[in-house]
């Protein structure tokens, strides 16, 4: 009798156990199986579409919208350039008149050098509601429009960024057709990035990718000052 309840009590205790950790288990290994079908079919989108793309030239990028970060993103893919060892040219519509991190450093560790691979203007002006002095504004637009033709035409130049380039469409200081002329006819390998806000339904038609960078809150809004190395 002894040994009878003996083997009754391990019985329970094994019907008492294991269940609950075979229904973990069972769960995790759904799970995972889960993830790596999900996986496995995200792995086989992503090849077709890399498969897909298979022209090989410049691309035209528009960054718009309200909020902040469109400048900042040009100025990535300028280090990107910059580090394969590409010339580089930039061209800012409206900042310059306020010292630029961006312009800190490219000054510091281009510009001083000489270095052939770095095309830096800038128009210098400030923003309009600053300078209220529209005549002024349009000559120095097509001034820096000039700068910004010949590097639109130069071969030797791997990417051009037209900073706040959309402006001076809107407030119709530059030819919106001739713009448009300039940056369709480019090199077949240069691409080019313009920043700014709206820009037009023509502008976008042209451009190859268009991002809008949505404003959902930003600390200049609560009363916060713009910080250098970070807005500036």
């Amino acid at each position: 009798m002894l040994q009878g309840q003996i083997c009754i009590i391990t019985v329970e205790l094994n019907m008492s156990e294991q269940p609950e950790l075979s229904g973990s288990d069972d769960s995790e290994k759904r799970r995972d199986t889960k993830h790596k079908k999900a996986m496995e079919k995200q792995k086989a989108n992503v090849d077709a579409s890399v498969a897909a793309a298979d022209e090989e030239r410049g691309v035209a990028i528009l960054l718009t919208g309200n909020g902040k970060g469109k400048s900042s993103s040009a100025f990535g893919m300028v280090m990107r350039a910059l580090g394969y060892g590409y010339k580089v040219g930039i061209v800012q519509f409206i900042k310059g008149e306020m010292l630029s991190g961006e312009e800190i450093y490219l000054k510091e560790r281009y510009l001083q050098e000489q270095n052939p691979n770095v095309v830096f203007y800038q128009m210098g002006t400030g923003f309009t509601w600053d300078t209220q002095d529209r005549s002024g504004d349009i000559a120095a637009a097509k001034k820096t429009w000039e700068v910004s033709k010949a590097l639109l035409a130069d071969e030797s130049v791997y990417l051009v960024v037209l900073d706040e380039l959309t402006y001076m469409l809107a407030y119709d200081y530059l030819d919106e057709d001739e713009v448009i002329a300039a940056l369709n006819n480019r090199p077949k390998k240069q691409s080019v990035v313009v920043t700014g806000r709206g820009g037009g339904s023509k502008l976008q038609t042209i451009m190859d990718t268009v991002s809008e960078v949505k404003e959902i809150k930003h600390a200049f809004n609560d009363g916060i000052k713009a910080r250098k190395g970070v807005d500036f």
